[in-house]
């Protein structure tokens, strides 16, 4: 059987969506591919309400299976998936990249959270999908 496909999600802090891509990616997809997450720079910790949602949400908790981790700590990966920075987003050398568009919900409602969170299990189903496929 050959290796699993390695994905890393990748966003300047690493403190919310590609965590949250990180944890949701493990959660449903450990069987097509790897899922990690990284930044060109981190916060101290990973953004409260995203541990919190994704907890009550799912039953993850992110602070127990992840932190907040740069570029350079992650292994080579085969795609990258960019949350939409709004900025110039961070390089890392991949095979396939690809960009989401998602907005940071940081600081907003929990309704607008949520919906971002539901973005995020969207995408993260979709690519299972199309791994699962090639």
């Amino acid at each position: 059987m050959s290796e699993k496909i390695k994905v890393a999600f990748i966003c300047v802090h690493n403190s919310c969506r590609s965590q949250i891509a990180e944890a949701l990616g493990k959660y449903y997809a450990a069987d097509v591919f790897e899922s990690y997450s990284a930044g060109t720079e981190i916060k101290p910790q990973i953004n409260q309400d995203a541990v919190r949602l994704v907890k009550e949400l799912y039953g993850i908790d992110m602070e127990k299976t992840q932190r907040s981790k740069v570029l350079g700590d992650i292994p080579p990966v085969d795609r990258v998936i960019t949350m939409g920075c709004n900025v110039v987003c961070p390089y890392l050398p991949c095979k396939y990249r690809e960009n989401w568009e998602l907005d940071d919900p940081t600081g907003k409602s929990d309704e607008e959270f949520k919906a971002v969170i539901s973005l995020i299990e969207d995408h993260i189903l979709l690519l299972k999908e199309k791994l699962s496929r090639s």
